[in-house]
């Protein structure tokens, strides 16, 4: 045996013994409070140490207890506390951050109304008779056009002239160009 487990056997066979042979018998004794007189009390508080100094050479003020706040401003003369948000108790505590503020309201007009891109996928390009035709599609038809020719009541080819066609946008009579390709 090693002599840690000797002295720990020790202990513990001194520990039984209190259990078995200590005093177990309750004790009668109530404590009373001291009624204490004011001269008793004066008597009793010592006078203020004088006011300590700190590193820096000036006096530090006494450290002070305060008194405890009574229950009954705490949770209410009842003695309920209350579980709404913010009030009582239990305060709930919100760790979103505050939401943006709204963006300033503009009285500036809206923009002006801007012609929608290019719907036609160009095929390609061909002369005829002197004049520049194009071939456009646009989903499953496919449209031939040539200077000044309206397509579905939309759009005017204003010029061929490659490697740009210009279009005109009829609602707002904007003009648009599409890329067709340079001279063959």
């Amino acid at each position: 045996m090693k002599p840690y487990q000797i002295a720990m056997g020790v202990a513990l066979a001194a520990a039984a013994g209190l259990v078995l042979f200590g005093d177990n018998s309750p004790s009668g004794d109530i404590a009373e409070p001291v009624a204490r007189s004011r001269t008793a009390v004066s008597a009793a508080v010592p006078t203020p140490p004088a006011p300590r100094a700190g590193k820096d050479g000036k006096p530090q003020p006494e450290v002070a207890i305060l008194r405890l706040t009574p229950r009954a401003l705490l949770v209410g003369e009842s003695g309920e506390a209350t579980f709404a948000a913010g009030e009582g108790v239990f305060q709930g505590q919100n760790w979103n951050p505050p939401p943006p503020p709204p963006p300033p309201v503009s009285n500036a007009p809206p923009p002006a109304p801007v012609a929608p891109p290019m719907p036609f996928t160009v095929l390609g390009k061909a002369v005829a008779d002197g004049a520049w035709e194009v071939y456009l599609a646009r989903g499953d038809k496919t449209y031939v056009v040539k200077n000044q020719t309206v397509i579905d009541g939309t759009y005017r080819v204003e010029k061929i002239a490659p490697p740009l066609m210009s279009v005109t946008y009829l609602p707002l009579n904007q003009v648009q160009q599409i890329n067709i390709g340079v001279l063959d």
